[in-house]
């Protein structure tokens, strides 16, 4: 007889590869077990670009899903059809014997909730002192609406996707609503508690906005940084308080120079680390700078007569340090 943490695991497990078909990082039909098949030779080759389980999802090729009911990019409905093609006829008993494993009355409240499976993601993608969850909830502080995103299709342009196609639809939604009923003369307590509800949710997804555009502005996530450093600048927006605090400390590194080899703390911070660059060979090794800022000298010969060199900064005044600065802000 299994024991329940390992039931638990198991469980979370089957959400984990659930949420990585509604991303397109899976493919359902490569589950092992009802479907018996066994998983592709090429386990290194490159991810669908298409989402496998629904052609007409768009959103998933974004990278982008909201955890809302009744939206065109509803992550549950994509975890659905992932459970679907793996159970078939038996999805909905597995889907409730899921629930009742992880102790949740629905999935939606799994994926929602802060200490479910974000949590659990984020011990599953820890090793030693590394610690690199792929998916990422977004959500106002209360948690009343979240948006998760997929590590792997992030771009320069994610948070605008973001903003365009969830959080102002969905402004938009709740601001009709509560000008509807803020322009009714009697209201029920029913209907006093929920404009109470929407104007809190308003003001909320206002502020969810507003920071996601401020970050937007200066955020090009590079892959090569990895996670933690990629996710620092979004700090405020995980309600996870452990990952929160941890994402809060690197961006706080982040501006004081800490990690300016990072692409991020170039696109963000070009001034400095140019010049960082200039004093540090590896640094310019990082940002494609070492033949701009850097040269070969040659110092003197060996025993046998031989020329030796070493790398050294170039000689370069202040005007033309400016220019490659103005060239790195243009990239």
């Amino acid at each position: 007889m299994e024991e329940p943490g390992l039931r638990e695991t198991l469980a979370h497990r089957v959400c984990s590869f659930a949420i990585g078909c509604a991303f397109g990082r899976w493919t359902p039909q490569n589950a092992v077990g009802r479907l018996g098949r066994a998983l592709p030779a090429d386990v290194f080759g490159a991810l669908p670009v298409h989402p496998p389980l629904a052609a007409s999802a768009s959103s998933t090729t974004s990278g982008v899903l909201a955890n809302e009911t009744g939206a065109v990019a509803d992550l549950m409905r994509f975890v659905r059809n992932a459970i679907q093609a793996v159970a078939g006829a038996e999805a909905a008993d597995m889907e409730q014997q899921l629930c009742e494993t992880l102790g949740v009355a629905t999935l939606r409240e799994y994926f929602d909730a802060t200490r479910c499976f974000f949590d659990a993601h984020v011990r599953q993608y820890s090793k030693s002192r590394r610690t690199a969850p792929i998916y990422w909830p977004l959500s106002t502080p209360s948690g009343s609406y979240t948006l998760w995103l997929y590590y792997h299709r992030l771009t320069d342009q994610t948070l605008y996707t973001c903003v365009n196609d969830f959080v102002e639809p969905k402004l938009k939604q709740v601001s009709e609503e509560a000008d509807r009923l803020r322009g009714k003369s009697h209201r029920s307590s029913a209907e006093e508690k929920e404009l109470e509800r929407l104007a809190d949710l308003e003001l909320e997804l206002k502020d969810f906005r507003d920071e996601l555009l401020r970050v937007a502005r200066f955020w090009k996530p590079n892959l090569n940084d990895g996670v933690q450093i990629t996710a620092a600048p979004l700090w405020k927006l995980f309600r996870h308080r452990q990952w929160q605090n941890r994402l809060k400390e690197t961006w706080e590194k982040l501006e004081a120079g800490e990690y300016d080899w990072a692409h991020l703390a170039l696109s963000i911070w070009p001034e400095r680390v140019v010049r960082a660059c200039q004093r540090d060979r590896s640094y310019a090794i990082a940002h494609d700078l070492e033949d701009t800022l850097w040269h070969e000298v040659q110092v003197g010969t060996d025993r046998q007569g031989n020329p030796k060199y070493e790398w050294q900064p170039r000689d370069l005044s202040e005007v033309e340090l400016n220019e490659i600065i103005d060239e790195v802000k243009a990239r």
